[in-house]
């Protein structure tokens, strides 16, 4: 049971923030905040009206990272202004002529800067590839640029996106929307931030542990990790064994979470896991359902096992209540299984394959003297492993699915803390200790993220308050495999219930 105290602590902090939202709409002193601050949703209709033209678009965006990109350092590697904004000059030429591209004609977006992107730098955060201009496009990216988009530059990344801190040698650290000096999380810590502060209207990232979660509740957005096969992830050498990683998006709301979904899904013949049958259109239908009646399950800390910031699971258990008004039931809920045992499956998998692909670049003197000690330390394990205990890693991870789904017989959905810590100081690397426990590994603390991605099951990271110091958390909506659709439609009424997502950033107040 949560005290009055703390009850009157958080009723203080969201009074606090919401006058300082007033100010700043009665107080505009950009005249691109009204286009920036559109949900995206709302800022393609006008778009494909004319109300707005895409050159105008472009201004206000590139003004929006002007005025806070120097302060974020969120996109990086961005090409020559005169060439965007000739490109969106040709995006207003097409709709003249009564020719879009797509729902995000004339979007500017930045790809995550770990997926290629043909003619502009791929680094990988990695002095390796600092250099490397690629030549295609992900399957995503390509479907992103067929759909209208314009590419400003890339969205920061860590180091082959290892650790859920941005932070890397070629272009440095990325800083919390709310706090520059505190972590964006990551990997896609400069999406969540780019988004948080209004650079651009919807973004792109990819998760294999949180990469998508964990820096969307670092900033107060949503991020949404797809069933896996229901958005292309490559291609690349290997295109079988690997479905840890998955390619999903980044936005304000669900609806507009929806929209770019709707244009990343979908079957590509290059990547055999991807499913034919579905039609992505099926994410452009109307969120709103009467969700009365539905079952959620509450697994919190997943009883005590994993190490958690006293108020930050406060603070997400208050987030529940929106649940209920929404008319449905909320109740603790409760896993079989040893959790130690899939932390350590989970090991297992993650070195393998991280090792299989990047096993190259420690085997050259020159190029491991350029990894970053977690890289070392994966490759290193994963090079340590036998067949045996791969395969036994991936039979824990099996017996885990079949857990969850025996939860889902009682249960429509499952929600979680996204995280087990506020964002911690951008100049520390990883965090040592949560709550008194020392993190064995780097990326242990992010522990939290680890139950969809071994089941392979969609989850969605949502805004679920906020600290006595204003920092942002938030929960994560687990769904039944290949239910993506419904977790969003529960994220949608969430959203409207909650009202969190509304909440600016303080380096927003202040313009």
């Amino acid at each position: 049971m949560v005290s009055d105290s703390l009850d009157a602590i958080h009723t203080d902090t969201m009074t606090t923030l919401s006058n300082s939202n007033k100010t700043h709409d009665t107080n505009k002193k950009n005249s691109h905040w009204d286009i920036v601050s559109m949900d995206a949703t709302s800022l393609s209709r006008a778009i494909h009206r004319r109300a707005l033209s895409c050159v105008e678009v472009m201004e206000a965006f590139l003004a929006q990272i002007d005025a806070h990109n120097p302060t974020v350092n969120a996109i990086v590697a961005m090409p020559e202004r005169g060439t965007l904004l000739a490109q969106a000059k040709e995006r207003d030429v097409q709709l003249a002529s009564n020719q879009s591209m797509g729902p995000l004609h004339g979007f500017p977006q930045a790809p995550k800067d770990i997926a290629p992107v043909a003619g502009m730098v791929t680094t990988n955060g990695s002095l390796i590839f600092k250099d490397q201009i690629t030549k295609v496009d992900s399957a995503t990216n390509g479907r992103v640029r067929a759909g209208g988009a314009i590419f400003v530059g890339r969205t920061n990344s860590p180091e082959f996106g290892l650790g859920a801190h941005t932070y890397n040698k070629v272009y440095g650290t990325t800083r919390n929307a709310f706090n520059p000096s505190l972590t964006a999380g990551g990997s896609s810590g400069g999406a969540g931030v780019a988004l948080a502060l209004r650079m651009l209207p919807v973004a792109d990232g990819s998760d294999m542990m949180g990469s998508l979660r964990t820096p969307a509740a670092f900033n107060n957005v949503f991020g949404f990790r797809p069933s896996p096969g229901s958005v292309p992830h490559g291609p690349g050498e290997e295109v079988f064994f690997q479905q840890f990683s998955v390619t999903g998006p980044m936005a304000r709301n669900v609806s507009d979470l929806a929209m770019l979904l709707a244009v990343q899904a979908g079957f590509d013949p290059r990547l055999p896991l991807t499913r034919r049958q579905d039609d992505p259109r099926l994410f452009n239908q109307p969120l709103e359902i009467d969700l009365r009646g539905k079952r959620i399950g509450w697994l919190g800390n997943l009883n005590g096992h994993l190490p958690m910031d006293p108020e930050l699971l406060t603070v997400t258990t208050r987030a529940l209540e929106h649940f209920k008004t929404l008319g449905c039931s909320v109740e603790d809920a409760h896993p079989n299984f040893d959790l130690e045992q899939l932390w350590n499956a989970w090991l297992t998998l993650r070195s393998f394959t991280f090792a299989g692909g990047n096993a190259q670049h420690y085997e050259s003197p020159e190029r491991r003297a350029l990894l970053k000690p977690e890289a070392v330390w994966e490759i290193e394990q994963g090079l340590n492993l036998s067949g045996p205990a791969v395969f036994a890693a991936t039979k824990v991870r099996t017996a885990w699915y079949q857990e969850l789904r025996r939860l889902f017989e009682t249960y429509d959905f499952l929600v979680m803390p996204t995280t087990q810590i506020f964002p911690f100081d951008a100049e520390q690397h990883w965090p040592k200790e949560v709550a008194g426990q020392k993190m064995d590994t780097y990326h242990r603390w992010m522990q939290s993220v680890i139950p969809a991605t071994m089941a392979g099951l969609p989850a969605l990271s949502m805004p679920a308050g906020f600290s006595t110091t204003g920092m942002p958390a938030g929960i994560q909506v687990i769904g039944p495999l290949q239910h993506d659709f419904e977790v969003l439609q529960l994220g949608h009424a969430y959203d409207l219930a909650s009202q969190y997502s509304r909440v600016l950033s303080p380096l927003l107040q202040r313009v």
